[in-house]
């Protein structure tokens, strides 16, 4: 089904909200804020179309040897439709990987809007939120087989960051930033326009409690409070 014909059959504007921080307690910054977006998402669009999965409460399996060999058998012979692919198992653990995949793909599929908290873990994305992608990104998930287009060429992709420190231009971090670069040419790999990529980042998140970091407490309140307006501003106008 073309993207096209997905948003005729249900035109109800939807949101796939994706939590990763493993600290689930009140202290996450990326949850405060993809909270914040989802709850003013939700205040214009209902809960109809919401759609919440946290991947460190349930976290997705890492993909296996017979994820990889039933992926490897599609690209052998050319992409299928992923209604298809139950049929070409060979094996009860093909049959088990596919169950645990085919339904994160189908939330991609039917999103208009796909929000990711992503805390910055050693510089890059937490494991949860990897072993999400590696899952749902199997061969033809997101291409129409019949025009070859990407199926994501329409969704907007919101990042919500949280790092403890900073990595713009200038900082002791620039260029030690594999999180936000890394979601950001996934997506773009897979289809979603740059401009269809909305990026909200809070620095210097650990600098409340950190004695060594006390005097950059104001600056990571005022990145915080960026991050906040930042949100709720999306939120309410993003389509």
């Amino acid at each position: 089904m073309s993207r096209n014909e997905r948003d005729k059959e249900n035109p109800v504007t939807t949101l796939l909200h994706l939590d990763s921080s493993a600290n689930r307690s009140g202290e996450s910054v990326t949850r405060e804020l993809t909270a914040l977006f989802a709850q003013t998402w939700r205040s214009r669009h209902g809960c109809a179309g919401y759609r919440y999965r946290d991947l460190a409460a349930q976290p997705v399996p890492l993909v296996d040897t017979a994820h990889c060999q039933l992926g490897r058998r599609l690209e052998r012979q050319g992409l299928v439709a992923l209604d298809k692919v139950a049929a070409l198992t060979e094996s009860l653990a093909e049959e088990r990987q596919w169950a645990l995949t085919l339904p994160l793909i189908a939330e991609v599929r039917a999103a208009h809007i796909v929000l990711i908290g992503a805390s910055m873990y050693n510089l890059s994305v937490p494991a949860s939120l990897k072993a999400w992608i590696d899952r749902v990104t199997f061969p033809g998930a997101f291409t129409d087989l019949d025009t070859g287009d990407s199926l994501l060429s329409q969704t907007q992709v919101v990042v919500v960051a949280a790092r403890g420190g900073a990595y713009g231009p200038g900082t002791p971090g620039e260029g030690q930033d594999f999180q936000v670069p890394y979601l950001r040419a996934y997506f773009r790999k897979h289809g979603v326009p740059e401009s269809d990529i909305h990026v909200i980042s809070a620095e210097w998140t650990v600098a409340g409690f950190v004695p060594a970091m006390a005097s950059l407490k104001p600056r990571a309140e005022r990145s915080l409070a960026e991050a906040r307006a930042a949100v709720t501003n999306l939120a309410a106008t993003l389509k």
